[in-house]
């Protein structure tokens, strides 16, 4: 019997993705920090992780967790319910190609980008928090606090700063980690002894999130020092930025952070994709049901 081809909710992708975000945030919380270190430090994840608990609390590695669920629920929402809806659209008669999963995946990336800047800023800025001197932190009490105090203090536009990178981000993103699983999970399924199930979805994951961590690093960490930029600085541009760091830190400084990214997008790519294919499934078993209670009630 042919295989049901079904469409699935358009906020799936978002829902899983704050399932996510909720179990790597202390990994996300210390790439910001490593990233929005200036010099050349030589601090590592764990250290860093370590000298957060003990200087701060424990409690402080979850700074900022309700901007980082407003943020996958505005950034993942559209960046995977656009992919789907358009990788649908494209493979309706054959199968995507290459080509035309990245170009799915830019324009949901774009989307995405745009409507999650705003949580974004806030994301970062709760996370790099507890690195500034007392006088300078901005103490937001949640995500919501943070966005009416930022149009208040500094104006609606200062929700998009950065909306350059982080577009750009978000475009690399989708198409690295969405478009290589996808990939990935094609090329072990036919080519390996490997069956559809959590050890597939795992090894693809990994590969992914290795690719993704790499392409959006350098992006990533500008990004990061634009939107936690103090007013005064704020009107550096993305090439000054990265002008100022190649002299100042050299070309590694546009990989600060890489392996908590890595650490953090590993299983957050493990856990999204795999509680994402949960929903369908569920989704799937509820319509199915749904059909039988119709054609029952046809007899």
């Amino acid at each position: 019997m042919a295989t049901v081809k079904r469409s699935h909710p358009f906020y799936f992708g978002g829902a899983a993705s704050c399932v996510a975000a909720i179990v790597v945030h202390p990994f996300d919380l210390t790439k910001v920090r490593l990233q929005n270190t200036k010099g050349n430090a030589k601090l590592g994840m764990f250290s860093t992780m370590v000298k957060i608990a003990q200087n701060e609390g424990f409690i402080k590695l979850y700074a900022g967790l309700s901007a980082s669920i407003l943020r996958q629920a505005t950034y993942s929402t559209v960046r995977f319910g656009v992919y789907e809806k358009l990788k649908d659209l494209v493979s309706k008669n054959k199968k995507a190609n290459l080509g035309e999963l990245l170009v799915c995946s830019s324009i949901a990336g774009a989307l995405g980008g745009a409507c999650g800047n705003p949580g974004d800023v806030i994301n970062v800025r709760m996370q790099n928090d507890g690195q500034l001197p007392p006088h300078q932190r901005r103490n937001y009490k949640h995500a919501i606090d943070g966005i009416i105090r930022i149009s208040k203090e500094e104006g609606f536009s200062a929700l998009f700063r950065g909306l350059g990178p982080n577009i750009n981000r978000a475009i690399l993103m989708t198409s690295s980690q969405c478009v290589s699983y996808d990939m990935f999970k094609y090329l072990l399924l036919n080519h390996t002894p490997m069956q559809d199930g959590l050890t597939l979805h795992f090894s693809s994951s990994v590969l992914a999130g290795l690719v993704a961590t790499t392409v959006c690093s350098p992006v990533d960490v500008i990004k990061t020092r634009i939107m936690s930029a103090s007013t005064s600085d704020h009107r550096m541009t993305a090439t000054a930025i990265m002008k100022q760091m190649f002299k100042a830190e050299g070309i590694s400084s546009f990989f600060k952070g890489w392996t908590p990214a890595f650490i953090r997008l590993g299983p957050q790519t493990i856990i999204t994709f795999v509680v994402l294919e949960q929903f369908k499934s569920w989704h799937n078993l509820f319509m199915d049901r749904k059909q039988q209670k119709l054609n029952v009630a046809k007899l």
